[in-house]
């Protein structure tokens, strides 16, 4: 009983870390961009992160996975971090990081709604249609007055991207909770992040990126700051809360994620910040609400 205690007490301490460390990636990953093509920038912070959190935790005395669970931790990294992470940069190459914050806070209506088409997911019900509407309201409160900007190809491109960035997490945080994986979340996680930046590294390849270092120490910074916090301290801690809490309490992280992206991208990069913003994060945040509730899950 004690250390079911103390393993619940230390995801709830993983999930406080989520909710403010990945509030902070999203401006590290914004000035990271500038200086580097996306998928490099995005592999180069996983390849470096994932072994070293490997080497740390096999000195702690960790097990490796066993054979028969890599397919399933190579798809969730690949999921979570290969697309999903690597789309958000992608995205943060044309979009302001506060933004993309807060448009990732629809995470939990594509987790519902993907998981309601599944033989045991939730029902589709009143509270998670009306959520939902609320919901993709809050997003036309945000570019309802800038359509024609909307229509630019680098904001189409932009938007295009975390949707895609946004389907792929739900995917890849689906697939965890219906393929329990036995191997340890911190040991799970290092692997998918070594497994990830392969990916990606990959992706740069064949997309033909250059190498360019534009943005000197800026990027410096930002590539170390995302690898121990956003990689090894951030993504360890998601792997390790949704293994012991609920899915959809840990997704809550999104909630407060965009607060403090929104505050660090108007203070640092001058970054819009008005009263439509206030109102649509908060018509997003009432939507997000009611889909919790509506899912039955809300614990």
């Amino acid at each position: 009983m004690d250390l079911l205690k103390n393993e619940k007490s230390r995801a709830y301490l993983a999930w406080m870390i989520i909710c403010v460390v990945w509030g902070t990636t999203y401006l590290a990953i914004r000035i990271g961009v500038n200086g580097m093509p996306p998928f490099l920038f995005a592999g180069s912070r996983w390849i470096i992160a994932g072994p070293v959190f490997y080497a740390i935790l096999r000195l702690k005395g960790f097990k490796p996975p066993p054979k028969n669970e890599l397919k399933n931790i190579a798809i969730v990294g690949i999921s979570l971090l290969g697309f999903a992470n690597g789309l958000v940069v992608v995205a943060e190459q044309w979009m302001p990081s506060g933004l993309t914050a807060l448009l990732i806070t629809t995470l939990p209506f594509w987790i519902v709604g993907i998981e309601s088409l599944l033989p045991k997911g939730p029902k589709l019900n009143v509270k998670i249609l009306t959520g939902v509407i609320l919901g993709f309201t809050g997003v036309t409160i945000i570019f309802g007055g800038n359509i024609e900007e909307l229509l630019k190809t680098d904001n189409l491109s932009g938007i295009a991207a975390l949707l895609s960035a946004v389907i792929f997490w739900s995917l890849g945080t689906i697939y965890s909770k219906y393929n329990k994986i036995g191997t340890h979340p911190l040991m799970s996680a290092s692997v998918q992040m070594i497994i990830a930046g392969i990916f990606q590294l990959g992706l740069s390849f064949i997309l033909g990126e250059k190498f360019y270092f534009g943005s000197g120490l800026n990027s410096i910074l930002a590539i170390s700051y995302l690898i121990i916090f956003g990689s090894i301290l951030g993504f360890g801690s998601y792997t390790y809360a949704i293994s012991h809490l609920p899915v959809s309490f840990v997704s809550t992280y999104a909630y407060i994620n965009p607060i403090i992206a929104l505050f660090l991208g108007w203070l640092f990069l001058n970054e819009e910040l008005n009263i439509q913003i206030f109102i649509a994060a908060a018509v997003i945040f009432l939507g997000v609400t009611l889909v919790k509730q509506g899912s039955g899950k809300v614990r």
